[in-house]
């Protein structure tokens, strides 16, 4: 079962539609309400290998669903320093708590200062409602 539609105010979002939960130095990616609402049923996660280095903008694996395959991008360079298994495991996670177990990657930043170019929660649901 799909969660519900929200944007958590304590997270960043990429125009993308990707979240970033910040802690230190460490960012937990994944993608937002909107994006795994769009794809519908999620079937399966490519996921990166872990320590494989990433720039911001540049794609680091995928989601296919019953409907597409998406292309994720990272929004924030950095070096993947852990892939949730359970996502790839359950793919299904994602659309069922995509805030919480369906987090996709966990990246050490290398530029901190990247994650000013990040949308609050307002400012998200705005270029939601613009689209």
């Amino acid at each position: 079962m799909a969660a519900e539609e929200s944007y958590p105010e304590d997270l960043r979002y990429h125009a993308r539609h990707d979240w970033v939960r910040i802690d230190g130095d460490v960012a937990t990616l994944g993608i937002t309400w909107h994006a795994q609402d769009q794809l519908g049923e999620i079937v399966y996660y490519e996921p990166p290998q872990e320590g494989a280095s990433l720039s911001k903008d540049e794609g680091f694996g995928g989601v296919e669903s019953v409907k597409a395959y998406e292309e994720l991008f990272t929004p924030l360079s950095g070096e993947i320093v852990e892939v949730n298994a359970k996502a790839v495991e359950a793919p299904e996670t994602i659309n069922e708590d995509p805030y919480g177990e369906g987090w996709l990657v966990r990246v050490r930043l290398a530029d901190p200062g990247e994650q000013d170019d990040l949308l609050d929660a307002a400012a998200y649901r705005k270029l939601l409602e613009e689209q």
